[in-house]
């Protein structure tokens, strides 16, 4: 189709397709964006955790008075939670997946380093990698004769003993392409605080980090230590079991350990799965907002394509039945308007490509999110596409419907 004639046409109607032309622009824009943002949020609901999520629950408690045998109930407890029918494995774990607070480090692959090559996150807690379901891929598990109390460690911290630390650790493969791309990362060491050294004795093929700030960077950068912990606030009772089994260990388990020693609260039980669940409410809820934000705003751009072709279609009618008179069909006057509409929607969707490269600029540096990937702008540019083709199609079709004589007598 000759497009000569709608652009003269456009040119009569300035101001109106200027109007258009910005308000597809900044749709497209913000609509690109929000995209790219909605994306962001599903991906870190959907991030791989690494555990055994569907079999594992949990209990985090409060302790009332001192508790100078800490060390020797917690073995207790362990014991009686291991004692639980179906209980596959049971631990008393430092950090839990999706927990808002986590223990970090800086670390350093030479201990001469003046920056740190990342942050990653420490896990404490006999048997914690088998009550996880956290896989080993490379190397071994850390040995029962490594593991050291937590409050030995404080100790020899405190007293600079720092050669008879646990040496041994474990890290995710993550973390060791990050600290010797392409190399083995076993026998390796990396350096912690004042230049510790430790050795790498296995690698998993993933563990999420705690802390929702932390998912942004290095979400699967993790270390689990031969560290012993003891029954102190921050940790949690963590209980491996099969998925139709958890809700009756979780109650069995919970019997447990209040009989155990009554002077302890609940704070917190449940499952892994909901667990994740409502860290990430917070996520689904922007998700929800940002759909709605961009839904609203395609609606409202549609409504304007259709309220501007309804209005050229009425002022239209002359010239309509004069091309009618002339041998145009009904398929020429809808391809014209289409054609028309396509124009104009390309016009918006260039300049809101400019649009919204500069909002994604904005949003990196005052934001601290990544770039948006190129990919993103022919999925705004085609839904907007999308969008005013079907928006003109019903006035459209309304003017290729208006039949020569009625069009020729409104002269």
């Amino acid at each position: 189709m000759d497009i000569r004639p709608i652009l003269f046409s456009l040119r009569r109607h300035k101001l109106t397709c200027c109007l258009l032309v910005l308000q597809i622009a900044f749709t497209c824009a913000i609509v690109c964006n929000t995209i790219f943002l909605i994306g962001q949020r599903l991906h870190r609901m959907n991030m791989p955790s690494g555990v055994a999520e569907q079999e594992l629950v949990y209990v985090q408690m409060a302790y009332i008075g001192d508790r100078k045998d800490a060390d020797a109930r917690a073995a207790d407890d362990l014991a009686a939670l291991q004692s639980i029918p179906g209980v596959k494995s049971a631990a008393l774990i430092s950090e839990l997946p999706f927990d808002y607070g986590s223990n970090n480090m800086d670390v350093r692959t030479d201990p001469t380093q003046r920056m740190a090559t990342l942050s990653a996150t420490q896990y404490f807690g006999e048997n914690a990698v088998q009550t996880l379901g956290a896989q080993l891929v490379e190397g071994r598990q850390l040995r029962p004769e490594e593991y050291m109390d937590l409050s030995q460690v404080f100790t020899l911290l405190a007293s600079q003993q720092f050669d008879k630390l646990p040496k041994a650790t474990l890290i995710t493969r993550a973390m060791a392409d990050r600290l010797w791309p392409g190399k083995d990362p076993l026998g390796k060491q990396f350096y912690v605080g004042q230049g510790l050294p430790f050795t790498v004795v296995g690698v998993l093929a993933n563990l999420v980090r705690p802390g929702n700030d932390r998912l942004n960077f290095g979400a699967q950068y993790s270390t689990v230590w031969p560290v012993r912990i003891s029954l102190t606030e921050g940790a949690s009772f963590l209980i491996r079991c099969a998925p139709q089994d958890r809700d009756r260990v979780l109650r069995r388990a919970v019997d447990k350990l209040k009989a155990l020693d009554p002077n302890r609260i609940v704070l917190d039980k449940g499952t892994m799965e909901q667990h994740r669940r409502d860290f990430f409410k917070n996520d689904r809820a922007m998700a929800g907002i940002l759909v709605g934000v961009c839904m609203a705003l395609l609606i409202v751009t549609a409504l304007g394509i259709v309220g501007l072709a309804s209005f050229w279609v009425s002022q239209r009618n002359r010239s309509i039945g004069v091309r009618r008179a002339l041998g145009a069909t009904r398929r020429n006057i809808l391809h014209y308007f289409q054609t028309e509409n396509f124009l104009l929607t390309t016009m918006g969707v260039v300049l809101g490509m400019v649009l919204a490269y500069g909002i994604n600029l904005f949003l990196i540096v005052h934001y601290e999110l990544p770039r948006m990937p190129v990919a993103y702008f022919p999925v705004g540019a085609i839904l907007l596409w999308c969008l005013g083709q079907a928006a003109v199609l019903g006035p459209a079709l309304r003017a290729a419907a208006v039949p020569p004589v009625v069009a020729t007598r409104s002269v």
